[in-house]
């Protein structure tokens, strides 16, 4: 039989779900197409691409996540600037891509996605991972500057991060008509 869930942990997830659903419209839309593609879970393309914009900015996010199986395995154990070397560049090239896009517009909306994407042993690499790729010149100077200025103080001077794993995933969820009362 499976583990069962604590308080605590329905707690964490409440809070979790609470926290995507602060994000806006457009920053949910692309966590969840995101998750779609590095985590193989649906057709991204069928399901997400309205023009062919769009459908060719999923098939270039989907050629650069083809580095996500990498970089999580080369998630190192200790915080060691020898560690950096496997990690980083990986690392901050698809972190480059997803702020270019425009969705992800704060820190925590792109911790929350890559916290997913990759695995919660992350977190310590992704202030680092997210300032770099915020600074880069292909970024235009007024989203460099909103990305930058979200990241806190307590997110860029962390002295530890929680090694908990996420538990709420969003999904493309089908919308519904209500049926009415007869």
């Amino acid at each position: 039989m499976g583990a069962r869930m604590k308080p605590a942990d329905g707690v964490l997830t409440l809070a979790e779900m609470k926290e995507f659903a602060g994000f806006p419209a457009a920053t949910q839309r692309y966590i969840r197409r995101s998750l779609d593609i590095g985590l193989d879970r649906e057709d991204a393309l069928a399901r997400w691409s309205r023009d062919v914009v769009e459908a060719a900015s999923i098939r270039a996010q989907a050629r650069l996540y083809d580095r996500l199986p990498d970089v999580r395995a080369r998630i190192p154990e200790d915080s060691g600037i020898e560690a950096i070397d496997g990690l980083m560049g990986a690392l901050i090239a698809v972190t480059a891509f997803d702020l270019g896009q425009g969705r992800l517009t704060t820190f925590s909306a792109y911790r929350f996605l890559y916290e997913r994407l990759i695995d919660a042993r992350v977190r310590p690499w992704l202030p680092a991972a997210f300032c770099a790729a915020a600074a880069l010149p292909h970024l235009h100077p007024e989203l460099r500057r909103t990305l930058l200025q979200s990241i806190s103080e307590a997110a860029a001077t962390a002295s530890g991060w929680s090694s908990r794993q996420p538990q709420f995933f969003p999904y493309w969820v089908e919308k519904v008509e209500a049926a009415l009362p007869h």
